[in-house]
């Protein structure tokens, strides 16, 4: 019988759930399964962003490095947790 077909546990991949988040901060960890922890991504993301356009010039930079951060966590984040899938 051919194993071609069967799914093997671990050692999967993690660039389909990274590039996913690099889309969208979040969105690989529901591809992963973590919908809690993607979806808490997507709100700190989003109202990072929009503290970046209508924040007072002096704070906007923090809401763009809070950003930043958020989405450059996001990548990594599903990235490791897609490789342990």
């Amino acid at each position: 019988m051919s194993k071609a077909l069967v799914r093997r546990s671990g050692g999967g991949s993690g660039v389909v759930p990274a590039v996913c988040s690099a889309l969208l901060p979040g969105l690989g960890q529901v591809v992963n399964g973590e919908s809690d922890k993607g979806v808490g991504m997507m709100a700190v993301y989003i109202v990072a962003g929009a503290g970046i356009v209508g924040a007072i010039p002096l704070v906007g930079w923090a809401g763009g490095v809070l950003a930043g951060c958020t989405w450059l966590y996001s990548v990594a984040d599903a990235y490791v947790h897609g490789k342990k899938r």
